[in-house]
């Protein structure tokens, strides 16, 4: 266990930032699962379904939660997916 104020602090900080970002990451996954469903039964709300998996990638990128080639690729991954779909 530490003793100073500082590491004391900093252990409580970054357990705050693990559930946020646990959360943050399990609506990723959830979004992600969606979209694929959807575009498995080939559903008209696929490409909502995208758009809202495209902007939840963004703001975990920008926040600092997954890294931003990580968001590139899974959002190149979900057009791919739409794209596939429309054949």
């Amino acid at each position: 266990m530490a003793h100073m104020k500082s590491a004391i602090k900093r252990i409580r900080t970054s357990a705050q930032a693990n559930l946020r970002n646990r959360s943050r990451i399990s609506k990723l996954n959830t979004l992600e699962k969606k979209l694929r469903a959807a575009v498995a039964a080939k559903s008209a709300d696929a490409a909502e379904c995208a758009k809202a998996f495209v902007s939840a990638l963004d703001k975990a990128a920008k926040v600092g939660t997954i890294h931003a080639n990580r968001a590139a690729n899974k959002k190149s991954q979900a057009d791919k997916l739409l794209v596939g779909m429309n054949k």
